[in-house]
Parts: structure tokens; sequence; C-alpha cells
């Protein structure tokens, strides 16, 4: 199974987008599954579904900081490395689906100020990009991680 088709499977059981991709990485970043959807659990629906920066690229993000990510306050070089390669990825995400915002992404600009999530039925998932997006960012993030590790 690919990490697309990983993420794609845990968004459609009802984990939010952050969940879904960095849920995918559990392994590689060694740590148990309910540790990291807990752990970014209001990062979905753009942070809280404030509908911001989307889940899926939050949820790279996520990942990319746990493997590649610098500690120390004074490593310049390893904050500018970590900054390009963030970049990199939103840069990708954003040629390849128009957007990083999550309320541009799904086409609902101005239309929806609620916090209160959405239940998880046929209808929602048909009038939804949420699980192509979580496979793509998955598959894009793994690889980047694939090139980075040759």
């Amino acid at each position: 199974m690919t990490k697309g088709e990983r993420a794609r499977e845990l968004f459609l059981s009802g984990y939010n987008c952050a969940q879904a991709v960095a849920g995918a990485f559990c392994e590689e970043m060694n740590m148990d599954l309910k540790l990291v959807v807990r752990t970014v659990s209001p990062f979905g629906g753009g942070f809280g579904r404030s509908r911001e920066v989307c889940g899926t690229v939050s949820g790279m993000m996520f990942v990319l900081g746990n493997l590649f990510g610098y500690d120390a306050p004074d490593d310049y070089d390893g904050k500018k490395k970590l900054y390009r390669e963030a970049r990199e990825l939103i840069d990708a995400f954003k040629r390849d689906n128009g957007s990083i915002i999550c309320r541009e992404l799904l086409g609902i600009e101005g239309k929806d100020s609620s916090s209160a999530p959405l239940r998880r039925t046929d209808e929602y998932y048909k009038k939804r990009p949420c699980p192509e997006l979580c496979a793509y960012a998955a598959d894009l993030l793994d690889d980047f991680i694939r090139k980075t590790d040759s």
C-alpha cells in the first residue's frame, strides 16, 4: 500500500486531513498512530476548521519537521535547509492543486464560518476533494523522503 493509499484510507475511516497524512508516516517517525493523530487533530479543516492552510499541507509539515527538523535555536543552516524543503513541498502542492488554502480548494470562499465539523456521509465524500488531496500530499511527501534518503 502506498502512503497515498494509506492516507486516503485513514481519511475515509474518519480521521481529518492532517491526521490522515501524518498518520500515514507513523512508522517512519517511530511514533504511535494514536499519538500522531492526537497531536495533529486541531490541524484539520485548515486549523480548527478555519479553512486556512489545508490540513494535508499541515500534516506534511508535521512529518517533515519530525524527520528532518532542527532543534538548536542557533542552527541557521538547518533552519535554512528545512525552510527550503518545506517551500519545495508547498510549491509543488500549490502548483498541482491551485492553492494550499482549504476554503479555496473546497470552493467555499465566504460560504461557511462554522467551527462545527460536518458529519461524514456519502454525500460529504462525494462533494469533497479531501480524500484525493490526502493521497496526493502523502505521495508527494513520500517521493520527497525517498529522494532525500538516496
